[in-house]
């Protein structure tokens, strides 16, 4: 299938390793040109010279760390030097999170909210007129299930991967009218390195491998019995990018295995 996406700009945060890389692959398969962004310059600079060399794509990468409005401003301008503004922005940067509420201090949750809400809210605000001029565009901003299924360990990471979603939602119906599409995604169990780092603490605790935990987690939770690999996600992400989605608008989809317990 012509996903119609050749020749556009993806502009991914968090862009270097896991769910972003993976979906910046995706796009460049497409033919898509790139823009990621990380915190760790060697490490995104190296990501998006490999996704050019491979795909023959054009493709950068700035360290930023989108928590920070500076570094935000210093992306777009990047952006629009390279490429004179996008067509597509991916708001993947995150991170989980480990607390309770009682315990965690005011800074602790200022930081997730940058993290997670206010960096979506400014990447998006910096490149929706770019969209704008070039007659419309998308936005996918990565949530999590716990956005409506909550873990009880990580009590921040949902409360502001909910309002993501409702970021989401509201900034759909203010840009729909310009046709600018926005819509956002909800991951289960995605294996990512983060979870292999978990994996490789946690297992060593209970008494198994790293692949015995991942797998007990994977059989307790999802129903298809498995985790993801970040490229399945992938696929998702491009589509919903496409002009094959453009009936999408505004929603929440689950790419969770079946992991979601309710019927929305």
């Amino acid at each position: 299938m012509d996903l119609g996406l050749k020749d556009k700009v993806a502009v991914i945060t968090g862009g270097s390793i896991g769910i972003g890389y993976a979906v910046a692959q995706a796009f460049a398969r497409e033919g898509v040109n790139l823009a990621l962004c990380a915190r760790g310059e060697e490490r995104v600079k190296e990501a998006a010279q490999a996704i050019s060399r491979e795909y023959g794509v054009r493709a950068i990468g700035v360290k930023t760390d989108v928590a920070k409005a500076e570094d935000v401003n210093q992306f777009v301008k990047a952006i629009e030097r390279e490429f004179g503004g996008a067509d597509i922005l991916v708001n993947n940067a995150g991170t989980g999170s480990a607390e309770k509420i009682m315990d965690a201090p005011d800074e602790k949750w200022q930081f997730y909210w940058d993290l997670h809400v206010m960096a979506a809210v400014r990447m998006s605000r910096a490149l929706v007129p770019f969209m704008k001029k070039r007659g419309g565009g998308a936005i996918i901003n990565n949530a999590s299930i716990c956005a409506r299924q909550p873990l009880d360990y990580e009590p921040i990471y949902n409360v502001t991967k909910a309002a993501l979603a409702m970021f989401s939602k509201c900034l759909a119906n203010e840009l729909i009218k310009d046709n600018i599409r926005v819509n956002s995604i909800n991951p289960g169990l995605i294996r990512t390195p983060d979870w292999d780092k978990t994996a490789n603490i946690v297992s060593k605790e209970k008494g198994m491998t790293p692949e015995e935990y991942l797998d007990k987690i994977a059989k307790d939770n999802a129903p298809v019995g498995r985790f993801a690999t970040p490229e399945e996600l992938a696929n998702f992400f491009v589509f919903l990018a496409s002009d094959c989605a453009s009936y999408c608008v505004g929603s929440t989809y689950y790419v969770d295995g079946g992991w979601l317990k309710v019927v929305i």
